[in-house]
């Protein structure tokens, strides 16, 4: 399993990882204690950046079916007008110490709101201490938080059905750590889709698509994870939004954007028909203006189980992606940097 060179973090191993990552999660979850009480919730916030943020994507996908009360993204220092007493507020950092998760979760605090951590400790795990609030802990020896996505994202899931809020997550659970098995064997050895994939995107820059829903959360996570592990550009965007106004932006320019643009569409079995309509459009009609159409399909039982799919193939895309470019998918040393200018910045700011 050492196709990837330089992978100095084991970002490969810790990718492979995943359906282990999933299950040990979600039976950890199953026993943390001093939950909440829901009596008065009327909406649920996550609060997370990258990697983190996720987390509330998948619950906020999954759940969206199923789920009575309204859940809101906050990928951000300030929270909605409405977080006060009867929010449910997930603070969702890996670290612990993401600053924009910090500055929010106090402010919930101060409001009253109702707060689950999920978190490997830091300040993040203080607070909540502090507040007689639980914690549940991500597993340890993950290299870095893009790669802890399932033990961030199961701690949700398993406390949203422990409260009554979701039902059948702990199958759809089981179907997608099955799922996740049964892709990991067929990519770990650098077989598979992934490096087909990989080799069709040929230095382009990937236009993701996918559904509102599932397919959305997994366009996002390709994005990203070629971003942050290939090191390369990408861009993501949802359909039927995308048949609403970015496919006007192919009527010209043809000539530039065939050389240097790939659309990846990720499938799924839970569109819309009018939107898997779409998706059959999408190569008529800009399919001569970009350098190729991809279709990626998931499988397996569930909704869950097939965003979970989803996220695997284009965990390991990217690191085929870095490794055919000889880059070390682990480290990133841009937003090291950046957090190091903006916490000097901080610090010099007047007041």
């Amino acid at each position: 399993m050492s196709w990837i060179s330089p992978d100095s973090l084991n970002m490969l191993g810790a990718t492979a990882g995943l359906p282990e990552q999933l299950e040990v999660s979600a039976s950890a979850a199953l026993e943390v204690p001093g939950l909440p009480p829901i009596e008065g919730l009327s909406a649920i916030a996550v609060l997370g950046m990258g990697g983190s943020g996720v987390a509330g994507e998948i619950l906020q996908a999954v759940g969206k079916d199923q789920l009575r009360l309204p859940i809101v993204l906050v990928g951000d220092y300030s929270l909605p007008a409405f977080v006060g007493p009867g929010t449910l507020v997930f603070a969702v950092s890996f670290s612990g110490e993401t600053e924009e998760t910090l500055e929010a979760t106090e402010t919930a605090l101060g409001r009253g709101a109702k707060l689950i951590a999920v978190t490997s400790g830091g300040r993040l795990a203080e607070l909540a201490a502090q507040n007689g609030a639980p914690v549940f802990a991500t597993l340890g020896g993950i290299p870095q938080p893009r790669a802890g996505v399932a033990t961030m994202a199961a701690p949700l899931l398993v406390a949203m059905e422990r409260l009554g809020l979701l039902t059948a997550i702990t199958p759809a659970i089981a179907s997608a750590v099955d799922q996740l098995k049964r892709r990991r064997d067929s990519l770990v050895d650098g077989g598979g889709t992934a490096p087909e994939i990989a080799r069709q995107l040929d230095r382009t820059i990937p236009l993701l698509q996918g559904s509102t829903g599932i397919g959305a959360v997994a366009a996002r996570r390709w994005k990203t994870q070629l971003n942050e592990n290939a090191k390369a550009p990408a861009f993501f965007a949802t359909q039927p939004e995308w048949c609403h106004n970015e496919i006007c932006g192919f009527g010209q320019n043809g000539d530039v954007t065939r050389q240097v643009m790939t659309i990846v569409t990720l499938r799924s079995d839970f569109e819309h028909p009018q939107v898997a309509r779409r998706f059959g459009l999408v190569k008529e009609f800009v399919g001569e203006a970009v350098a190729s159409v991809i279709e990626v399909r998931a499988e397996g039982s569930g909704a869950l189980a097939q965003l979970f799919d989803l996220i695997m193939i284009g965990d390991f895309v990217s690191l085929h992606v870095a490794s055919h470019e000889g880059i070390d998918p682990g480290p990133i040393p841009v937003l090291v940097e950046v957090k190091h200018r903006l916490s000097e910045l901080r610090r010099q700011a007047p007041g």
